[in-house]
């Protein structure tokens, strides 16, 4: 560039595997310390221990579709080997697997949503490379 600035990024690396550990944990990808989340999906504008803001965060459907995703997979071939192998009473199948899929849902909801905080912040996207 003309007036000497260079356009390289020169931010100190942020680790991706360990931010998506400490997301999936629900944890602030950048202590890990603090509380990620305020209540069941409900990111912290900021983290409670290093001030970390965690407000830029756009998850917006994505934890959704990956949990309905990853359900779908695990579920359906497990009812399919239920129905073959085991044939239970359809009422007694319908009931397992009813349960199953929300235990699982709710499971891994606010932890694929952590997850996704996390990359967001690990790539510096939407706000959270900003300079100070």
């Amino acid at each position: 560039m003309p007036d000497g600035t260079h356009s390289i990024d020169t931010a100190p690396e942020r680790p991706l595997q360990r931010s998506l550990l400490r997301g999936w944990r629900r944890r602030c990808p950048c202590c890990g310390k603090g509380h990620l989340m305020k209540g069941y999906l409900k990111v912290a504008p900021v983290c409670p221990v290093c001030r970390e803001e965690l407000f830029h965060h756009r998850a917006d459907d994505g934890p959704a579709y990956l949990t309905i995703l990853i359900v779908g997979h695990l579920m359906a071939p497990l009812l399919h080997l239920a129905f073959v192998k085991l044939r239970p009473d359809p009422l007694t199948l319908f009931t397992v697997f009813a349960v199953g899929c929300v235990a699982l849902s709710l499971y891994l909801l606010p932890r694929l949503k952590g997850a996704i905080v996390a990359y967001q912040w690990a790539r510096r996207m939407n706000g959270f490379g900003a300079a100070a």
